[in-house]
């Protein structure tokens, strides 16, 4: 089931026309609709605003929100790896640095 942008009452899922208020509830696709640039930048480096993005976009820019998903997803993965990584090099150099100093 979706809503009526215009009165928000419940409709059929394929309904043209809302029965309540008569207004068309087709979904309107941006035609200028292209993944951004910016928004893929701004997506990899705050994925969370790479997610606030793709569930704004979703319905009326697929193209633009796809983009901020994909790149926000990339962007939280290479956060992950890079975070493992910087821990493991920290871990290794704590541990060389305890272990000299108990051998004094």
């Amino acid at each position: 089931m979706k809503f009526c942008s215009k009165c928000g009452k419940e409709i059929l899922d394929e309904a043209v026309v809302c029965p309540n208020c008569g207004c068309s509830v087709k979904n309107e696709i941006d035609a200028n609709d292209a993944p951004s640039a910016g928004f893929s930048v701004l997506s990899f480096f705050f994925p969370i605003v790479g997610l606030i993005l793709y569930l704004v976009y979703k319905d009326r820019s697929p193209m633009k929100a796809k983009s901020a998903g994909k790149w926000a997803l990339i962007g939280f993965c290479v956060g992950i790896a890079v975070s493992v990584v910087w821990g493991l090099v920290i871990g290794s150099l704590l541990g060389s640095m305890f272990n000299s100093m108990l051998m004094f």
